[in-house]
């Protein structure tokens, strides 16, 4: 006899899913103590519910939920919240700052809040980040140089990935890095595409600080690759409080978590 009803089953194989990213049949057999045939019928009933993809041995998440948007269409989501994040957000850059600032339409608005700061670098992957602040420059609104990094370009995604630009961020030390995201779950930041992923969590790595900046829509959010674990962000700007589980783990007491509707309300 099964240990646990179908639906508790389900819920399980859902969590591990969300955590792991991959899942296996064997190992979903041994946790829920059931057999490997049930754990297959299992997946079978939510692969039909779009719940998640199966491969062989196991699932992986069900890719049509999680698809990317097209750029720009993502421009015009949640427009006005990602404006405030963006001017939040570049109050921390600071005269003479190295800063990294990663794709994303949240980042853009950092690079059009930017203004009256001076000798300030910014290294980017992201071509639409690039334009604006170029213009920025030509118009006397901040002092400093723009740095574009090269690599294969993703004309939908207006960015700019791959081997080549990891190993061209290899060679940065960087002040402060911005970095978005496509996901906010409790084991860190995730994003939908594997290349741009990579270049984030590069400049994570190769900066002192860390800000993300994402709107609530992010959290919970399913997105595949992971950028990098909450122990390596100083910040995160957001328009939404710390969830009340998240806020109990001792891991987020050192996150400067800033939501930016709760100012305003001050």
């Amino acid at each position: 006899m099964d240990k646990a009803s179908a639906s508790e089953r389900y819920k399980v194989i859902i969590r591990e899913l969300e955590i792991k990213n991959k899942i296996g049949v064997v190992e979903l057999a041994s946790k829920l103590r059931v057999t490997p045939e049930t754990i297959r019928k299992d997946l079978k009933v939510l692969e039909k519910n779009k719940k998640l993809r199966r491969i062989h041995g196991g699932a992986i998440h069900y890719f049509q939920l999680i698809k990317e948007p097209h750029f720009n269409k993502k421009v015009g989501i949640y427009h006005d919240q990602k404006q405030l994040i963006g001017e939040a957000a570049s109050t921390f850059i600071m005269d003479g700052d190295f800063i990294a600032l990663d794709v994303g339409t949240t980042t853009l608005h950092i690079a059009r809040s930017l203004k009256k700061v001076k000798n300030v670098t910014i290294v980017t992957n992201s071509l639409a980040a690039a334009e604006i602040l170029n213009d920025r420059l030509e118009n006397h609104l901040f002092d400093g140089q723009v740095v574009i990094i090269g690599g294969s370009s993703n004309p939908l995604q207006r960015s700019i990935s791959g081997t080549l630009t990891n190993k061209l961020l290899e060679e940065f030390y960087f002040d402060k890095a911005f970095i978005s995201c496509g996901s906010i779950r409790q084991e860190g930041i995730y994003d939908f595409d594997v290349d741009e992923a990579s270049a984030s969590s590069i400049m994570m790595k190769r900066s002192k600080q860390v800000f993300v900046v994402a709107d609530a829509s992010k959290i919970h959010q399913k997105a595949l690759f992971h950028i990098g674990p909450f122990s390596s962000i100083d910040c995160l700007i957001t328009n939404t409080e710390m969830p009340i589980e998240w806020a109990e783990n001792p891991l987020f007491d050192k996150i400067d978590w800033i939501n930016i509707d709760e100012h305003d309300e001050d």
